[in-house]
């Protein structure tokens, strides 16, 4: 498989140019458009993606290892069937809407400012994960380990805690409604 390092692609339709093959590592994609792809045989390792169109990618078996997405929109990608070894990735001011991560370990994954619309993080382990500043209309946490999870400044979070793993989560004042609502509190 060939291998490529530390390259930039810039202002590129992968639909009109196919993406190669290939073990990515170190390499910057930027304003690049990859919607609907297969990347099906593709690793990612310490890649940035910035300013791309992501949305319904196929990443059956890709490997993301240490993997930064920066302002990109990635709709209804099942990171589920990716490859699960050393996953690791980061998201900032990212749109995920109808994504899934259902069952994968992403400890320590961070969703700064994205927009998480009914994304699927059922069975997921995400200790010590970052949400800051994100918003969770309708994220789906069923079964899912949160402790140590940063809600700090999220916007419609809801979670059971009794369906849930929360030790050592931090909430705000603001977040306190979504881990009551099941029992009908009112705050306020």
């Amino acid at each position: 498989m060939p291998y490529l390092s530390e390259q930039l692609f810039k202002d590129l339709n992968f639909s009109q140019i196919p993406i190669e093959i290939a073990e990515y590592e170190h390499c910057t994609f930027e304003q690049c458009d990859l919607s609907t792809l297969d990347l099906k045989g593709i690793s990612f390792e310490n890649c940035t993606f910035k300013s791309c169109d992501m949305s319904n990618v196929k990443v059956s078996g890709v490997s993301f290892q240490q993997v930064r997405f920066e302002n990109c929109k990635m709709l209804g990608i099942h990171f589920q069937a990716s490859n699960p070894f050393l996953l690791e990735f980061a998201f900032q001011n990212c749109q995920l809407d109808y994504c899934s991560f259902y069952n994968l370990k992403i400890k320590k994954s961070k969703f700064i400012n994205c927009r998480l619309t009914e994304v699927d993080f059922t069975q997921a382990d995400l200790t010590s994960a970052d949400f800051q500043g994100s918003e969770l209309v309708g994220a789906i946490f069923d079964q899912t380990i949160l402790e140590k999870v940063d809600f700090r400044n999220t916007q419609q979070v809801r979670l059971d805690p009794e369906r849930n793993r929360i030790k050592g989560a931090r909430f705000d004042l603001d977040g306190l409604p979504g881990l009551l609502e099941k029992y009908g509190v009112k705050i306020g």
